[in-house]
């Protein structure tokens, strides 16, 4: 694995920063912190071709790897957009994958549609707290035996929540079954994966802008007549934090890595990563906001958008306890853990 990007990848980076900065300032996240989705900023997305670009060309898509995915994820979250890219993108590799001949693959695959899935399998006739679930097309949603496709928009299922995202609950009538079987439960569970290792590209990405919202406040603020930049336990906080992000700029990176080469650690890496990243994250995000003092609370700065992010992009997963218990199971011999 090797971290630094090649030519080509830095250039992908400088086009989506370029786009990002101008179709998601952070005025813009303002206003679409209510519905969590900025639709014209999802049209010009739709025109860098971002949406399909990791699908498989026999698929319309552009044929990128997930490393290619996950320089975009970590943008995404430094710019905190409202936009379902991640979600899109697992979505439609899995349906590439179980159906590649579904007709709804050509519009998913443009970014005309867009498409999501459940994290959680669902037993009865909701699936609950989806991400992008009030502003999807289409979701998959794993029933336990079946994977089945709902597709439609239920844009009244909206749940308010602390982080604006688009979560809503979506009825599974007349869903369709698009496959069935262990394997398909095994491509959904990978599915699953991909999403917390870019999760966790997107949280690093976050955690490392919210360090800088707090330095930059840190080199302007006066107090005691000196700039709070000058004391010493801000200091230590700030590389504290920047160094657990980067930590999980190491993981995550390794978890992209391990999926890409479909390696036997790829789903516990998934997990390592997007557990340690949403601590960084969080961690940095609380650092910033309390050297903020009480502005940090304010609406009117910034930090408390990346705050509120930080904690609420991890709960899509549900409790973080349970997700420990999983990766303890998954390293640990059969039985040492519940």
């Amino acid at each position: 694995m090797y971290l630094r990007l090649n030519s080509d990848e830095l250039a992908i980076k400088d086009i989506f920063n370029s786009f990002f900065e101008s179709e998601c300032s952070v005025e813009r996240v303002r206003s679409a912190q209510h519905e969590g989705f900025d639709p014209k900023a999802w049209e010009r997305f739709v025109e860098t071709g971002a949406p399909g670009m990791c699908l498989p060309e026999s698929s319309g898509g552009g044929g990128a790897s997930l490393t290619t995915g996950a320089i975009v994820a970590d943008l995404l979250g430094e710019y905190i957009a409202p936009l379902p890219f991640i979600e899109h993108l697992v979505a439609s590799r899995l349906l590439s994958l179980l159906n590649p001949e579904h007709d709804l693959l050509p519009s998913v695959a443009s970014g005309e549609k867009i498409i999501t899935l459940a994290l959680k399998p669902t037993s009865g006739d909701t699936a609950k707290i989806v991400p992008a679930g009030a502003i999807a097309d289409a979701v998959i949603v794993n029933t336990g035996s079946d994977l089945i496709l709902i597709v439609g928009k239920d844009s009244d299922s909206y749940l308010r929540n602390t982080a604006d995202l688009p979560l809503g609950n979506r009825s599974l009538a007349e869903g369709e079954i698009i496959a069935t079987g262990s394997a398909a439960l095994s491509a959904f569970n990978r599915a699953i994966n991909e999403w917390q290792a870019l999760i966790a590209v997107a949280l690093t990405g976050l955690g490392r802008k919210a360090v800088d919202i707090g330095v930059s406040y840190a080199k302007e603020r006066y107090q005691f007549g000196v700039l709070i930049g000058s004391f010493q336990g801000l200091q230590h906080g700030f590389a504290s934090s920047i160094t657990g992000v980067e930590g999980s700029h190491f993981l995550s990176s390794r978890a992209i890595s391990a999926l890409e080469n479909n390696t036997d650690m790829a789903e516990s890496l998934s997990g390592m990563a997007f557990l340690f990243a949403s601590e960084s994250a969080l961690n940095a995000a609380a650092t910033s906001l309390q050297y903020h003092g009480g502005y940090g609370f304010a609406e009117e700065y910034d930090i408390q958008l990346y705050y509120r992010r930080a904690k609420g992009w991890p709960l899509q997963l549900g409790d973080p306890g349970l997700e420990y218990q999983r990766i303890a199971n998954l390293c640990l011999p059969s039985g040492k853990v519940a």
